[in-house]
């Protein structure tokens, strides 16, 4: 009952301080920095309307200066020799593998009584979350400030949750989520971008992605050791190897990015399972939904063809996502399908990256 309550005071909390965007802008108060990015922020929304038929409703109309560097801390936790993460059941959300903290403190506490249990655990500080359409989510402090490509990526993904979401199925959810902020942010890119910024957000899918085959490299090798025949001490030893080789790799890997430290952060705490636990629940299934998108002529047909994927069961929706990836084609800098839009066109129409940071 007493997490129930914490995220009941947080969730209200939230949306308590919340006031419109507009109210926020016309305020003289208000940092100037602060009223630039709301002001794209606002079009990024309208973005996400017009051009890729995600939900017009209340969700990113109003705005939150929250005082934290995150809003949530999430505790994630494996057994010490597994990589599946535990799991906890909430009304809403089904069956995820995260605990979520509105206080820090709180989100560490509970981490030191899994950590006594034996398990691999992480604290992981989360900018955005989506109430799925239960509650009008506001913009928030935790990351207004981020590059343009980014905040419409974290936008674009947030806002997906509300078309489709399965309860018990996170790497589904997550999947889907995750290919429509890539096709999203690629066609923003495309109409409101210029090469400096598609210089930039090249560059952070770059680091992603080399960041990206770099865990899943060393997280293939400790799937390998724990199913092997060896005994649990052998295995023990070996896992410690294969986390050395992750940091030495990755020392390695920040040369060629010129000394780029934007992953330090990951690094934080002592390496562990729960480290790599979510890694294929946001990738495993993306090429599956790029594919189904692809081929597609506009938003609307492809959420639709998503939704009927849910309706199947868990394998089949694996199947079927794996069965779309050999039609895939290399995209192109537009090649986003089009949407079918009944209503006017709003507000400004001209020039103007929940587990990796940038």
């Amino acid at each position: 009952m007493s997490y129930y309550a914490q995220a009941v005071r947080g969730q209200y909390t939230l949306l308590a301080e919340a006031r419109p965007v507009d109210s926020w802008l016309s305020d003289a108060a208000t940092d100037v920095q602060i009223k630039e990015r709301l002001a794209m922020a606002k079009r990024i929304r309208q973005f996400a309307i017009r051009e890729l038929a995600l939900p017009d409703n209340g969700s990113y109309q109003t705005y939150t200066d929250l005082k934290r560097p995150y809003v949530l801390w999430n505790v994630v936790a494996t057994p010490a020799l597994s990589l599946k993460p535990l799991e906890w059941c909430f009304p809403i959300a089904g069956c995820v593998s995260y605990r979520g903290y509105y206080d820090q403190d709180a989100a560490q506490n509970y981490a030191t009584e899994l950590r006594k249990k034996g398990n691999d655990v992480r604290v992981v500080g989360v900018p955005a979350y989506s109430t799925l359409g239960w509650f009008n989510d506001p913009f928030l402090s935790t990351y207004i400030r981020s590059p343009d490509s980014e905040l419409a990526r974290l936008v674009f993904h947030e806002l997906a949750h509300q078309v489709v979401y399965i309860k018990g199925d996170s790497q589904f959810n997550e999947s889907f989520a995750t290919a429509v902020e890539e096709a999203g942010v690629q066609r923003w890119l495309a109409i409101y971008g210029d090469e400096k910024m598609r210089l930039r957000h090249a560059e952070i899918n770059r680091r992603k992605e080399n960041f990206l085959a770099l865990l899943l490299k060393h997280r293939a090798a400790l799937e390998r050791n724990y199913q092997s025949v060896a005994g649990d001490k052998e295995k023990f030893t070996i896992k410690q190897y294969i986390f050395a080789a992750l940091q030495e790799d990755y020392q390695h890997l920040k040369i060629t990015w010129g000394g780029y430290t934007g992953y330090d952060g990951w690094f934080a705490e002592p390496l562990s399972n729960a480290h790599l636990a979510a890694v294929a629940t946001y990738h495993d299934l993306v090429p599956g939904f790029r594919a189904l998108l692809a081929r597609h002529k506009n938003y609307a047909d492809f959420y639709a063809a998503v939704k009927t994927l849910a309706g199947l069961s868990r394998s089949e929706r694996q199947k079927r996502l794996a069965q779309e990836v050999p039609f895939l084609q290399p995209a192109q800098p537009d090649a986003s399908p089009q949407v079918q839009n009944t209503q006017p066109a709003t507000g400004a129409h001209g020039p103007d990256t929940k587990w990796m940071s940038q």
